[in-house]
């Protein structure tokens, strides 16, 4: 189950960079540093995906809890597939 612990933490280390990168937003100039790039390159083509779906809100983005739910799925999901593979294996 050593694999399942390695998935599990990548998929929170995946959501603490979408919510670092979120966060950043509010600060003047964050998202155009080095972290900020480099948080953009990782977690814009995941968030893009749900910015073409769902519209801000009073200037409000609501897509990235929308995406941080969808991950929380994928990552329930996927623990159930590999453990029930494990299981049988």
């Amino acid at each position: 189950m050593f694999i399942l612990t390695i998935i599990n933490r990548l998929f929170e280390l995946y959501s603490l960079a979408i919510v670092v990168y979120v966060l950043m937003s509010w600060f003047p100039g964050a998202q155009q540093s080095k972290v900020g790039d480099f948080l953009a390159k990782l977690c814009d083509p995941y968030l893009g995906f749900f910015e073409r779906f769902i519209p801000p809100i009073g200037g409000i983005s609501f897509s990235p809890i929308v995406a941080l739910i969808a991950l929380q799925f994928i990552q329930n999901g996927l623990d159930l597939v590999l453990t029930l593979l494990f299981r049988l294996g």
